[in-house]
């Protein structure tokens, strides 16, 4: 009989779990309530707009567009 790891494993004790009062509240809330929906972010501008223009205007555009 030859010493191993077989024979060597020994069983880990299973870990206490706190008592935590948030998840307690939580989990009561659900059961009530039923699950949150799912956060949606709503963009109050297109990402487009926001953005800088990557080449400037050139002078004659400018003078172009320009109405007066």
């Amino acid at each position: 009989m030859g010493i191993g790891r077989e024979s060597a494993a020994v069983a880990k004790k299973k870990a206490i779990k706190k008592f935590s009062v948030t998840k307690a509240v939580k989990a009561n809330a659900r059961e009530r309530v039923g699950q949150p929906r799912p956060e949606k972010v709503i963009a109050e501008k297109p990402a487009a707009a926001t953005r800088k223009a990557k080449h400037k205007e050139k002078l004659t555009d400018i003078l172009d567009s320009d109405p007066t």
